[in-house]
């Protein structure tokens, strides 16, 4: 479908050639570091008489009566090996022969919300695949092959709606945006890709504030991983967006001490954190001395501190630190001395009598976590499971939803017979399980499980029970209101009176034995689940059909008259 094109043929400045299924490679597209570039990023289809008065160059001399640079330390200095990795190009990204192209798209993969052309370049294939994805949230990112194009993978995102009073939280999303396909980019081992206009004319997002998020984000995400990434072409199809790109660049990737000490004045206040985020001060957590403490302090001579060392000195005060809440300090602790402590604990826990250990049930692993860490190492499992296709796990029938108990509270449904510990690759199952979980355990559901013939199959420890139930998070213990457990048998129990005494004696306390379907429908209505036939076949079994009669067509279950 694409053709290669000679150099010679292609534009400089990176105009797109006649025909629009033309392969252009890298070398075909100028560098952002190149001098010759500075004269060269004009466009042969562009309107000559195109100018806008809103956008002045920001590289021209300041007006009189601005404030001068002098004396400043500039936020983005030169880099000329960050410069090296960044292209300007003028034309679709998907023309591009690179590791990795960027789609703008809503939150159901849809082709027609996706970027114009991209499909119909793919092909079929690419559609096909996005419908297995499970859709994307606003400011995340997932990764298909690319088909019928010459990069290697589509990178797909989704970018957020913009209203003026939720600007800052529109920015960080869109910010997330890029981060989040730069992350997938590192993940996949891929190298170099093509990032169009994130934001959309049908989002409301104003373009020339977009475009600040989008470089300064690439910036400051190249400054910690440049040795991962060797190119980000910023294409732009219009020549709005083409003339904001040429006036912005420089500020953030200053190839000069000219463009560097310009930049100074010409950046917006805010450029964010590390990360390219928006800063809100009123957020911020402000530290207050405790109520009627006052702790008396010898009179000490005034020493000069260096202005670099002032931060240092405030931090290791030790006057200041009997001002601060122990419960916020806490929170604040050095990571290097936490995960110390953690380490500290682990071996103390190991060295001691393992009794769940000594009965067979396994390894309970390290400490209990706080409540903070909890939420954290829940947030980065839900955020890798968004990013996942996690298809083949969904399709093994382990964990599904069910409908509603009969107080209505949402059911999730586990079959223990499907559990192949074999065959299944347990951190991609947790990734499945966080996944399915997340929106039940905002509020209060229910667990139906059917232990039918499960007793065949190996099963996980209780160590690995544990941290899946940390990686879930306090919310799943606090909204769940009962586990339905069918067929139970002795083993089983015994497993589940071990993770009352050793792991959580409130979450599994909520267990209910079940011994017959009939029971089980009593809170839960046979309408409301989907049961897998050897589940009826184990039932008639265990209670030998006793009162009562099972549609085999239906499945339903009714009472022997």
């Amino acid at each position: 479908m694409y053709q290669r094109v000679p150099t010679a043929v292609t534009t400089r400045g990176g105009s797109p050639t006649d025909n629009g299924d033309s392969v252009v490679t890298l070398d075909q597209v100028p560098r952002w570091s190149d001098a010759e570039s500075r004269s060269s990023f004009s466009y042969d289809n562009e309107d000559p008489s195109f100018s806008n008065p809103y956008f002045p160059d920001p590289l021209t001399a300041p007006f009189e009566g601005e404030s001068s640079s002098y004396g400043m330390v500039s936020r983005f200095p030169i880099d000329h090996e960050i410069n090296s990795k960044i292209y300007l190009w003028r034309g679709h990204p998907w023309n591009l022969e690179v590791d990795a192209v960027v789609n703008s798209t809503n939150e159901n993969l849809d082709e027609a919300h996706s970027s114009p052309g991209l499909h119909a370049a793919a092909g079929p294939g690419l559609a096909e695949e996005c419908m297995t994805l499970g859709g994307c949230r606003t400011g995340m990112a997932k990764v298909t092959n690319a088909y019928d194009l010459p990069a290697r993978r589509v990178i797909h995102t989704v970018g957020p709606k913009y209203a003026v009073k939720y600007h800052t939280a529109a920015e960080n999303a869109l910010s997330h945006c890029y981060r989040s396909c730069l992350e997938l980019l590192i993940e996949n081992g891929l190298q170099s890709i093509a990032v169009g206009c994130i934001y959309t004319e049908s989002k409301n997002y104003p373009r020339e504030p977009a475009a600040h998020v989008a470089i300064r984000t690439v910036r400051r995400f190249l400054e910690k991983q440049k040795d991962k990434i060797t190119a980000v072409v910023f294409c732009t199809t219009t020549s709005t967006d083409t003339e904001i790109y040429k006036r912005l660049l420089p500020l953030y990737f200053p190839r000069d001490k000219h463009e560097e000490e310009v930049a100074i004045s010409k950046l917006p206040a805010d450029v964010g954190d590390e990360n390219g985020e928006t800063i809100i001060d009123e957020r911020k957590i402000r530290i207050k001395p405790l109520p009627k403490k006052n702790i008396p302090r010898p009179p000490q001579p005034p020493a000069d501190i260096p202005v670099s060392d002032v931060g240092l000195a405030r931090r290791n005060s030790s006057y200041l630190d009997s001002y601060l809440d122990p419960a916020f300090m806490s929170l604040i602790k050095d990571p290097d001395q936490r995960r110390k402590e953690q380490w500290e604990k682990t071996a103390q826990a190991q060295s001691g009598w393992n009794c769940a250990k000594m009965l067979g049930f396994g390894d309970l692993g390290g400490p209990s976590l706080s409540a903070a860490e909890e939420y954290s190492l829940h947030s980065r499992y839900l955020a890798k499971a968004n990013s996942l296709n996690l298809s083949e796990i969904a399709e093994m029938k382990i964990v599904y939803r069910g409908g509603v108990d009969s107080e209505g509270r949402p059911v999730m449904v586990v079959v223990g017979a499907h559990f192949l510990l074999r065959c299944l690759d347990l951190e991609r199952f947790v990734l499945h399980v966080v996944k399915e979980f997340e929106p039940l355990i905002h509020k209060p559901y229910t667990i139906v499980y059917f232990h039918s013939a499960a007793s065949l199959q190996l099963q996980p420890d209780l160590g690995w029970m544990r941290r899946l139930q940390q990686i879930l998070g306090r919310k799943h213990q606090r909204n769940l209101h009962a586990i339905y457990v069918l067929h139970p048998n002795f083993h089983l129990k015994a497993t589940i009176f071990a993770l009352q005494v050793f792991v959580d004696n409130v979450t599994w306390k909520k267990v209910v034995y079940v011994d017959r379907l009939l029971q089980l429908f009593r809170y839960v209505p046979r309408e409301q689940l989907t049961i897998p036939d050897f589940v009826f076949q184990h039932d008639l079994e265990v209670n030998g059909g006793k009162g009562l009669i099972v549609d085999p067509r239906t499945k339903y279950v009714y009472h022997r008259p």
